[in-house]
């Protein structure tokens, strides 16, 4: 019980700093050009001074082989999670312009603007190797998948998706970039500089905070009044809140994944819906009402399944 009580208490003070954007945007003190800025700060400043830190502070030249099985368990994961969504929607019947946003809200899940905030809450920073580790299983798939997805349930014109493209856009990204360079100096036994690492200390304090601002500006954007459960989206919920962390859980007894590694990656699969596909349903033509309501909906839905995942957990 302590676990959910805990789990519960975190929710509480996550939902707190939600408020203060919702109240930002509510009172106009934020608008679209804020939310761009914190957006790009959080994912090419902020972000990748945490992940730096994280697996410098927490992660050593031997756990390293360890990585590459929760990377393959990560995979198997969302994959088969994504291959359920899309069983589902297809029963469903959903439109054309839904049925790739269905798949990718259901498929996918908010590992960096919910994600960290919620595991650092629940386990503090030692998660962050771990997470860092599911957001690098959960990118790779969003960046060829998932936007392949929405792309298909689109009105307009498609981007190149060829291999250097899809190499281009996965490995260029900053959180990407800061897990290699983490990686080679534990490789090469390095440490940074003092005054690097407090500053890439100070920085990554930020993200928690920012990112739950942001969140809950986007919850202001959308509507309370206007998040009613479109056709579907109760499916994509249950998927994206329930049954992917089932599956995660088989995969990790599959893969031998236990501990603290095995929680961070239940809590992780257990996210919400990732940020990127409202994004993506407006650029590409699919229903952006239908994301952002879903996307929404799962972030407050979340806060009610992660206390019962974390009282299941014990």
């Amino acid at each position: 019980m302590a676990g959910f009580f805990n789990a519960v208490s975190a929710c509480v003070v996550l939902l707190m700093i939600m408020s203060v954007g919702y109240l930002m945007g509510a009172r106009r003190w934020m608008g679209a050009s804020e939310k761009k800025f914190l957006s790009k700060y959080i994912v090419n400043i902020a972000v990748p001074c945490n992940v730096i830190t994280g697996l410098l502070n927490d992660l050593d030249r031997e756990s390293l082989g360890h990585s590459v099985v929760l990377l393959i368990s990560g995979w198997v994961s969302v994959g088969l999670t994504l291959l359920l969504s899309a069983g589902a929607a297809a029963l469903l019947r959903l439109p054309r312009e839904r049925w790739g946003v269905f798949v990718a809200m259901a498929g996918l899940s908010n590992t960096i603007f919910i994600g960290i905030p919620v595991c650092t809450q629940l386990f503090g920073e030692a998660s962050m190797p771990y997470l860092m580790v599911y957001y690098l299983s959960n990118t790779t798939l969003l960046q060829s998948v998932g936007i392949t997805l929405v792309e298909r349930s689109g009105t307009l014109g498609r981007r190149g998706t060829g291999v250097w493209a899809f190499l281009k856009d996965l490995f260029l990204k900053p959180p990407i970039l800061s897990v290699i360079f983490a990686v080679v100096m534990l490789v090469m036994g390095l440490d940074l500089p003092g005054p690097i690492s407090r500053f890439a200390g100070y920085i990554s304090g930020s993200v928690s905070p920012l990112a739950l601002i942001y969140c809950g500006f986007i919850v202001y954007e959308v509507g309370l009044k206007d998040l009613r459960p479109l056709p579907g989206l109760p499916t994509m919920l249950v998927i994206r809140l329930a049954l992917a962390p089932a599956i995660c859980w088989a995969c990790c007894r599959a893969f031998g994944v236990g501990g603290l590694a095995q929680s961070v990656f239940l809590v992780e699969s257990a996210l919400p819906v990732v940020s990127q596909v409202p994004v993506m349903a407006g650029a590409y033509g699919a229903d952006e009402q239908y994301a952002a309501v879903g996307s929404c909906l799962s972030i407050l839905g979340s806060f009610v399944s992660i206390p019962v995942l974390m009282l299941i957990l014990g």
